[in-house]
């Protein structure tokens, strides 16, 4: 891989104003990603505060009812904030300290990012403010208040379509602004250079337990890997350690929305085209006239109109393969899980466990699968709870 690039996509596409704190970044990244004293503070947070390494469960009662493969869950969800998000979160804020800044920015969709980043500058004694579309803030009202009660101060962003492209455009404005005791903690492993390599470093930790455990539990490697995309944090930190293992199919599940064939969705790979947007080259959902289209899902964290870069490159170079899930099959999939294992997943993550059912009857009782449960359901009750036709409170 040439610098920021993943094969034609990747790069950094931004005004000159942001190029000296994308340098600064790119320096600092350099000198301490291999710094011993560095890796072990870091490694020291992830195992003391975050919880690490999370589980790999084998998912019994749910293998058996749905017959096939042995299906096992990655537990992300059983980290410190509930999700694969804190992280990232912990090992930029640790960079951004050791950098000498002060003050932490986020965007957030479903809300894990910002308070999984509020949780580690509350930690490290880092200010912090995070940026939130006015439609994410109603849909994840319980995340808002967990970050005010962490300490942040949450900005509800009003522009565009209100959502999760709208707050990355406020955070990469903000940043150009106070570049100087200010580090943009970006959530997902998109944007310019090297921000796709930072997230995807620093959640690689998912694959690489994985792989030790999977071979632990069974003595041989999973038939595949399969996780929710939107940006592709989560999905990229479990597949990784696995791209070279050739025999293992990596399966990313993107929002459908209401359906591919719809206007409301926001499966990338599906139905985007290669584009510049937020500073990379890669796949967006775009118009007939090349512009950013709106998309649509009922999760909050996966209604992004792109992809991150490596990502692009895994799809476009055959590696791994991309499908999509729809709200109702992601619901479904919420409900089902809840049910046979007791575990509620977040609704994101449903959308791998939706397809993962189907993966799973491909093989034998012999093989097994693996599937990221990326983060927990607590915060999604209610708006599942709303799309069945209830309401929770008066």
């Amino acid at each position: 891989m040439s610098k920021g690039r993943f094969g034609k996509f990747g790069g950094q596409y931004v005004p000159e104003a942001l190029m000296y704190a994308l340098e600064e970044l790119e320096a600092a990244y350099n000198r301490f990603k291999d710094d011993e004293a560095f890796r072990k503070e870091f490694q020291t947070l992830l195992n003391e505060y975050a919880g690490r390494p999370s589980r790999l469960y084998y998912a019994e009662k749910l293998s058996k009812a749905v017959g096939g493969a042995k299906i096992y869950l990655k537990r992300e969800d059983l980290n410190h904030t509930g999700s694969h998000k804190i992280n990232n979160a912990l090992g930029q804020a640790l960079l951004a300290k050791k950098m000498g800044k002060t003050r932490l920015i986020a965007e957030t969709g479903a809300g894990q990012h910002g308070v999984a980043t509020a949780t580690a500058a509350a930690l490290l004694g880092m200010d912090c403010e995070v940026f939130m579309g006015e439609e994410d803030t109603k849909r994840q009202a319980l995340n808002v208040y967990r970050m005010k009660l962490l300490g942040a101060k949450v900005h509800t962003v009003m522009s565009g379509t209100k959502t999760l492209k709208d707050a990355v455009n406020e955070c990469m404005g903000e940043w150009v602004t106070r570049g100087e005791d200010t580090h943009y903690c970006l959530g997902s492993a998109v944007g310019p250079h090297p921000f796709p390599v930072i997230v995807r470093d620093f959640q690689a930790c998912i694959s690489k337990e994985a792989r030790a455990q999977i071979l632990e539990k069974e003595g041989k490697l999973p038939k595949a890997v399969v996780a929710c995309v939107g940006g592709g944090s989560n999905s990229i930190g479990t597949f990784y350690h696995f791209i070279e293992d050739k025999d293992v199919r990596l399966i990313g599940c993107e929002a459908a929305g209401r359906g591919v064939d719809t206007f409301e969705t926001a499966a990338t790979i599906a139905t985007g085209k290669t584009g510049i947007f937020h500073g990379m080259k890669s796949l967006f959902c775009q118009d007939d006239h090349g512009q950013i289209a709106p998309v649509y899902s009922i999760s909050a964290g996966l209604d992004y109109p792109g992809i991150g870069p490596e990502h692009a490159w895994l799809y476009d170079s055959g590696r791994a393969q991309y499908v999509p899930v729809t709200d109702d099959e992601a619901v479904e999939a919420f409900e089902y899980v809840s049910r046979e294992e007791g575990i509620i997943p977040a609704i994101e993550s449903s959308h791998a466990l939706s397809y993962a059912v189907k993966v799973a009857k491909e093989y034998s009782p012999e093989d097994c699968i693996i599937v990221c449960v990326s983060g927990r359901g607590d915060k999604d009750v209610a708006a599942i709870a709303r799309y069945r036709g209830e309401e929770l409170y008066d």
